[in-house]
């Protein structure tokens, strides 16, 4: 059976759940049209190992402690395109994966990313509401692409050499392509936990705004980042739903803070803190 897609997953530390996603990959019938590549960056638990002893898992260990590192990495094994990018800790399925291949078949289609579904359930009220009012942001409704999944075409991917150095890989990526060049796949999902706690929303909240607002000094994007345009569209839709009026508060602060504390550690030249979120990393 011919590959047609890659797939691309870079893993630091991710023991609790690489499992969950290479069950649903590597175990489906149609597991052979897939290449599938591990990138193990750093690790100090058994991701390498677990991730080795699902069929047909290509396997890669790397020191550095590195994302960016580890897509290099990954580009360098895989051979097939489209080249299909995930986090370890998505959910998705190959139904998904391979409507994602047939996707950027189109004329003019150059990166493609299924809907984004947060899942909630396990997460604090406050973290429920942000996300309430987060779903309602021009950035979801306008060519999303990535926040766990995102796919390339062989041209796609040409348009940049090595990935560079950024915390928010899939902003940069988004940022490289216009609108009409983007696909979102609104009839196949992939699924994302939230974190837990609003501290920890708050923290991982922090790392991405600081990626983003690096990115805009980096990138020149083919769409503009959120300005107070988009801001105010979201105010108005929120004031015509009064349900929503006390989420939109808490939404201010899980916007506001974050990118204030954002740019006070890049004026005083800080290092970035990865801030990854464990709470959502649960095996179950």
């Amino acid at each position: 059976m011919s590959v047609q897609a890659s797939v691309v997953i870079p893993a630091h530390d991710e023991a609790a759940v690489i499992d969950r996603l290479l069950s649903g990959l590597a175990h489906d019938p149609r597991a052979d049209t897939l290449e599938i590549v591990v990138v193990a960056n750093g690790c100090r638990d058994d991701t390498a190992a677990r991730a080795a002893a699902h069929r047909g898992v290509r396997v890669v260990e790397i020191d550095r402690a590195s994302k960016i590192a580890a897509l290099n990495a990954a580009d360098a094994e895989a051979v097939a395109f489209p080249r299909v990018y995930l986090d370890a800790d998505v959910t998705i399925d190959v139904d998904t994966i391979l409507a994602l291949a047939d996707e950027l078949d189109r004329d003019g289609i150059e990166v493609a990313s299924p809907r984004l579904v947060v899942d909630t359930s396990h997460a604090s009220w406050a973290v429920r509401q942000h996300y309430r009012v987060w779903e309602l942001s021009d950035y979801r409704a306008t060519g999303h692409i990535g926040s766990g999944v995102y796919a390339l075409s062989a041209r796609g991917r040409a348009r940049f050499d090595d990935w560079p150095e950024v915390i928010a890989d899939d902003r940069f990526v988004q940022q490289l392509f216009a609108p009409a060049e983007r696909g979102t796949l609104r009839e196949h999902s992939f699924t994302v936990r939230s974190p837990a706690r609003f501290a920890s929303h708050l923290r991982r909240s922090t790392r991405i705004a600081r990626g983003n607002r690096e990115l805009a000094a980096t990138v020149a994007p083919q769409t503009p980042g959120p300005d107070g345009a988009s801001r105010g569209r979201l105010v108005r839709r929120v004031a015509a739903r009064p349900r929503l009026w006390v989420p939109f508060a808490v939404y201010c602060v899980s916007w506001t803070l974050p990118n204030v504390i954002a740019a006070r550690t890049i004026a005083r030249g800080d290092a970035p803190a990865w801030n990854r979120d464990e709470t959502s990393r649960a095996s179950t």
